[in-house]
């Protein structure tokens, strides 16, 4: 890779393994220490997410009209005085307005470190996607474990270590990213989309592939968030806890080698790819929903990452492929905010789920959401055929 993607790499790195300190643990955080509902805490992580959503637009719209330069450092800073506030000030309100101004501001950095890989390294293709995809995983493999330990000594500490973290992250975006060129050009968003979308076809084809990417991570969200509290009422500890997302992020990274041999074989079929990966998600979750020990929650994580691992890199590149030209932003954009809205409604629904009936029922209903998922995955490529696009071209 160049230079200037191991730059982005290495900020995208720290930057998760500050995050995952706090998101694994916010559920139960608010459930276990300031007394509050799952559902009232799915609320607040549907705030945190709704924000996101907000940064997301806004950072593509900064991205376009300042740079990913400018965009990264202002998102970094707003989340310096967030964590700088819920460093001094967490109990409930204060922590509820500092988690949503971080939602917020890591909606701003996100888009905008998709965006600049993809300009500095447009030859790249999905190589230049996974590479942040990896780094994102290799700090939530790290992240947690560390907050394990840290929790274990005071959970107080977590604000701060997110703080440390982020801070050092302003300081390589800071010197590092300056320098950066972008080609704005290549970029849209979805506030400075004012033309009509003149290729229909490969949009509703996006639109119905990611109907079915909001599903999986609504599903996927749960594991931060009800299923953290019901490990934790069967007796799983915090550290135990913590190291599954350790497990999970380190599987993405060694787990390469198994599953590359499948992928190349797959390289052109990006639909048998992406329910590949639903198919393992649903036999994650019928694991989970009789998971009573630590040992079966750890089986239940590896397949998932496994389902994570086919699924999640398929659909940036699908959009990739269906993109026209000069509109690959607004397509990326789609699928980010797609998943955004996934994390929003996922902890919200979960918590009345299981505050309504039970982490069972929740279980179930969210395993028959999996195979839900697999049809608009069968069928998004039926618009391009009507518009006489080849579909192996785009899938």
């Amino acid at each position: 890779m160049p230079k200037k993607v191991w730059l982005l790499v290495i900020g995208m790195f720290i930057n998760v393994m500050g995050n995952s300190f706090l998101w694994p643990l916010n559920t139960i955080y608010m459930h276990d220490y300031l007394g509050k509902s799952l559902s009232v805490a799915g609320l607040v992580l549907m705030a945190n997410a709704g924000a996101g959503v907000v940064g997301n637009l806004l950072g593509g719209y900064l991205f376009d009209r300042f740079g990913g330069y400018r965009s990264i450092i202002g998102g970094i800073l707003i989340s310096i005085i967030a964590l700088v506030g819920l460093v001094f000030r967490h109990d409930w309100y204060p922590y509820v307005t500092f988690l949503t101004l971080l939602g917020f501001s890591g909606g701003i950095v996100f888009p905008s470190m998709y965006a600049m890989v993809g300009t500095v390294w447009p030859e790249g293709g999905r190589k230049a996607f996974n590479s942040i995809y990896l780094a994102q995983n290799v700090g939530v493999a790290i992240g947690p474990a560390l907050a394990g330990f840290v929790a274990v000594a005071s959970i107080d500490y977590i604000f701060s270590a997110n703080l440390v973290f982020y801070v050092l992250f302003f300081f390589i975006a800071f010197f590092g990213y300056k320098k950066l060129e972008i080609a704005p050009d290549r970029h849209t968003n979805v506030i400075r989309e004012k033309k009509k979308i003149k290729h229909k076809a490969p949009f509703y084809a996006l639109l119905i592939v990611t109907s079915g990417y909001l599903l999986t991570w609504l599903i996927y969200s749960q594991w931060s968030t009800t299923i953290s509290t019901h490990a934790l009422s069967l007796g799983v500890t915090l550290t135990e806890y913590s190291f599954l997302w350790t497990l999970n992020g380190l599987l993405i990274v060694a787990g390469q080698p198994l599953i590359s041999p499948i992928i190349k074989r797959l390289e052109h079929k990006l639909k048998a790819q992406i329910i590949i990966g639903i198919v393992i998600f649903l036999i994650s979750f019928i694991v989970v929903s009789f998971a009573g020990s630590f040992k079966m929650f750890v089986v239940s994580m590896i397949i998932v990452t496994f389902g994570e691992m086919f699924a999640w890199p398929a659909i940036p590149t699908l959009a990739s492929k269906l993109a026209p030209k000069g509109r690959d932003g607004f397509y990326q954009g789609i699928v980010n905010s797609t998943a955004t809205i996934g994390r929003m409604l996922g902890p919200f629904a979960g918590g009345v789920l299981v505050d309504l009936y039970g982490m069972q029922v929740m279980l179930f209903i969210l395993t028959a959401l999996v195979s839900i998922a697999i049809i608009p995955t069968l069928l998004y490529d039926r618009p391009l055929k009507k518009a006489g696009y080849e579909p192996e071209n785009h899938s």
